[in-house]
């Protein structure tokens, strides 16, 4: 999965999300630490990232412009360090996938 982590979390997800498999960036490695919140939508919206984030201001945007894309994962409640809460984000990753972009569906992973 192609993940980009917003400013509000920690840069130690980068590594902890990398030794997992995902293909994972940091706001602050491709964009401007003073780029508006439209801003960082756009980037994983045209490059096919899922954007984690603590931001709840991105649910409001994507309604706003009524726009389907991009995914974004939202880190809710404390600690939200990886060490605390990043086994638990691995296998919420590993075991969901929902797809509307065809046929309404939800598949459980790995699919056997």
């Amino acid at each position: 999965m192609r993940l980009l982590i917003d400013m509000n979390l920690t840069p130690r997800r980068v590594p902890h999300l990398r030794n997992a498999e995902h293909e994972t960036v940091r706001w602050s490695s491709v964009g401007s630490n003073s780029a508006k919140d439209s801003e960082i939508c756009d980037y994983p919206r045209q490059y096919a990232y899922v954007l984690l984030t603590n931001d709840l201001d991105f649910r409001q945007i994507l309604a706003h412009t009524k726009q389907a894309a991009p995914s974004i994962v939202l880190l809710r409640g404390e600690p939200l360090e990886p060490e605390a809460r990043g086994s638990a984000l691995l296998l919420a990753l590993k075991i969901v996938t929902l797809d509307w972009s065809d046929k309404p569906r939800a598949r459980v992973l790995p699919l056997r």
